[in-house]
């Protein structure tokens, strides 16, 4: 006779699945504020966003994850840093268009459940919410044996926020002779991975420990710096100027973000000596050979978000960022005719 076979002894804890939510509940309501309507465990988060003031409130929504920087978490054994990486990565690209993230939602899938991993996971997405002032709503956690290994796991990242029409930065007053201010990264942020893992552990032989002329951290330290979140300092700096366009940097670098929001005919012109380049790309560009065209369109190389503002406007937006407590804001190239992007 067979043995009895039900959802545990397949692989899947549901036990510990609520254990994890538990776990999970007072991060996440320390991110609640007045416009949370309901906690977590229902089907379905209640959110009343305060639309006084607003003419004609157009929400904003964008999904992300981490991409392969988890490996680097698996490989350090330290789950608290990634979640501000997921969270970053989908509130930087919704701030693009003037929005004030409004409210997120995560996602986490894995070979096998743990519950205090999970909480830690979460407790860097609630962290991060924080800090990008939105709400961390609701989530879902899916133990997938046999789809994930045991100790790997995934993340994904929803978040929503929100803008009067009349405000939305799309890009298109863009024009001749604008200029591009750029904010500092904080690292590699989460994009390029695949090739930083297979340059340093692969064809390079260091590992999570290694210590690299140049670099003030261990190797795995240095590539697990979270991504930067900018939401603060860009709605304050929209209280007093509006840019014409803002760029992400990530995936694709300077050379596919940027002309995502240029109008047709224009092309962007950057100093590549205007900022100063942080050591670990110069470390990766020196081990890795790629042209200066190749790496400027894999990473970000110190930037991780451009302001297009109008050359008049480019001294009060400087200003406006200081006063945000921004220091590191600097004009980084211009707006020309053509087509894609020049590096100088």
């Amino acid at each position: 006779m067979a043995d009895r076979l039900n959802y545990k002894n397949s692989g899947v804890d549901t036990e510990e699945g609520q254990r994890a939510v538990e776990l999970i509940k007072t991060h996440a309501e320390k991110t609640f504020g007045s416009e949370v309507l309901s906690g977590l465990g229902g089907f379905g988060s209640f959110f009343k966003p305060d639309l006084s003031g607003m003419e004609s409130p157009v929400l904003v929504a964008g999904t992300d994850g981490v991409g392969t920087k988890l490996k680097i978490a698996i490989m350090m054994d330290r789950h608290d840093t990634v979640g501000q990486d997921l969270v970053a990565m989908c509130v930087n690209d919704i701030i693009c268009q003037g929005a004030r993230p409004l409210f997120f939602l995560d996602y986490i899938a894995t070979g096998k459940l743990d519950a205090d991993k999970v909480a830690e996971l979460v407790k860097g997405v609630a962290d991060a919410c924080e800090l990008a002032g939105c709400a961390l709503v609701g989530g879902e956690t899916a133990e997938m044996p046999g789809f994930y290994a045991k100790d790997d796991y995934d993340m994904a990242g929803f978040a929503v926020g929100i803008v009067d029409e009349k405000n939305v930065i799309n890009g298109s007053s863009i024009a001749e002779g604008d200029l591009l201010i750029g904010l500092p990264s904080s690292g590699l942020h989460s994009n390029g991975f695949s090739l930083i893992r297979k340059l340093f552990f692969e064809q390079e032989g260091y590992d999570i420990n290694s210590v690299i002329d140049g670099l003030d951290l261990t190797l795995g330290e240095e590539l697990l710096r979270p991504t930067r979140i900018y939401s603060d300092i860009v709605i304050t700096m929209l209280e007093k100027i509006r840019p014409r366009g803002i760029a992400h940097i990530t995936g694709g670098g300077f050379f596919e973000n940027i002309p995502r929001l240029l109008p047709k005919g224009f092309a962007a012109r950057i100093d590549t000596k205007a900022w100063d380049i942080p050591p670990i790309f110069k470390i990766v560009k020196r081990l890795s050979n790629m042209t200066d065209t190749e790496i400027f369109s894999t990473l970000n190389m110190g930037i991780g978000l451009i302001l297009v503002v109008s050359r008049e406007d480019a001294a009060a937006a400087l200003e406006a960022l200081e006063d945000a407590g921004e220091n590191g804001a600097a004009i980084i190239g211009e707006v020309i005719h053509g087509e894609g992007v020049t590096l100088t």
